[in-house]
């Protein structure tokens, strides 16, 4: 299946979770907000969130500095 990813498109095996898409991605384990079709998809909901054909993801990390 087709989704957006940071706006760029990218394919993935249907029913990729958010967690799986992160994996992926190479965020692995690091502390990121997931936007799903612009609404924010709790860290709890990550392994259960299941992804759609035509989704649209946005994954923000924070970056430290001072």
């Amino acid at each position: 299946m087709q989704i957006t990813l940071n706006g760029s498109p990218r394919d993935c095996a249907p029913a990729t979770t958010v967690t799986q898409l992160l994996q992926e991605a190479g965020y692995g384990n690091r502390r990121v907000a997931v936007e799903v079709n612009h609404e924010i998809v709790p860290r709890s909901q990550h392994g259960s969130h299941a992804l759609s054909d035509g989704d649209h993801i946005e994954i923000v990390h924070a970056i430290g500095g001072g």
